[in-house]
């Protein structure tokens, strides 16, 4: 059973995105702030809110140890924080100038991956907070990234609908048409499955748009067989465009969230609904 924990309402605007950490939980803001709450108790840390962006903060995400925070925003920038003080980082500015829709690190903390509006696409080096590759989509804003992971591969998703696989070198392996209407969220799932016939390792995907659909995918990382991406099926259940998605950390579940005010928790294995929360008003 799914029961409410706590409600934060501190944000004065739009809650964008939340990420966690082991310790600490982020939200981002159109109110164009990042709060830092403890998971002990849900207070606030002192050293929050997080100002420095000057427009809607679209995404933020902690490294993999929660030393580091990385938020974007529609000012054009993705601003790299220390967790443990509030100190900023860096600032690093997207070469076109564009709206940055989201940021992810990879799963070893080498690179952190900034999407923009304009379709650009930036990996920066971590350690020494330089550009280290950068790309394009032929078509739409990128809204949507997730990371292999062994950090090799990343796919990012765009409003145009397509599903875009790349490697570290920033080189494109393969493209999909995902959703119609445009893709929102995606998320691989860390644990890896067998695909039981000639029993290479598959990593689940969800993709969520538009379309208020929610899909599975079993996708392939391998360095000398290439990249494989396999339809699984749809998650039903949202009556309206589905923003968010994220396995929980043994890929049995899957969580969402849709403009029909609804969460969703959805069993993976069998893609029944497990839960649906609706305490939202909007």
């Amino acid at each position: 059973m799914a029961t409410l924990i706590h409600t934060l309402a501190d944000h004065s605007d739009d809650v964008n995105y939340c990420a966690f950490s082991s310790s600490c939980l982020a939200t981002c803001s159109l109110d164009k702030t990042i709060r830092v709450y403890s998971l002990n108790n849900f207070t606030e840390l002192p050293y929050s809110p997080l100002r420095g962006h000057t427009y809607a903060v679209h995404c933020c995400c902690f490294s993999p140890s929660g030393h580091v925070l990385a938020s974007c925003s529609t000012d054009g920038t993705t601003m790299v924080w220390d967790t443990r003080d509030g100190r900023t980082l860096a600032v690093l500015e997207q070469p076109s100038g564009s709206p940055v829709r989201v940021c992810r690190f990879s799963p070893e903390s080498t690179y952190l991956v900034a999407g923009a509006a304009d379709g650009s696409l930036v990996l920066w080096n971590v350690q020494s907070l330089k550009l280290y590759r950068s790309g394009n989509v032929k078509d739409g804003s990128l809204v949507a990234c997730a990371f292999s992971p062994n950090g090799n591969f990343f796919v990012t998703g765009s409003s145009c609908g397509d599903l875009t696989i790349w490697d570290d070198k920033m080189r494109c392996l393969y493209n999909e048409k995902a959703h119609d209407l445009g893709v929102t969220c995606c998320d691989i799932s860390s644990q890896p499955i067998s695909d039981g016939e000639h029993g290479f390792r598959y990593f689940q995907m969800a993709s969520c748009g538009q379309d208020s659909h929610i899909k599975l995918w079993l996708i392939l990382f391998a360095d000398l067989l290439g990249v494989e991406l396999k339809y699984k099926c749809t998650l039903n259940g949202h009556s309206a465009p589905v923003l968010a998605c994220a396995f929980s950390c043994d890929g049995q579940m899957l969580v969402s969230g849709s403009v029909d005010k609804c969460v969703i928790i959805h069993e993976t294995s069998t893609g029944n609904t497990l839960h649906t929360l609706s305490q939202h008003t909007r």
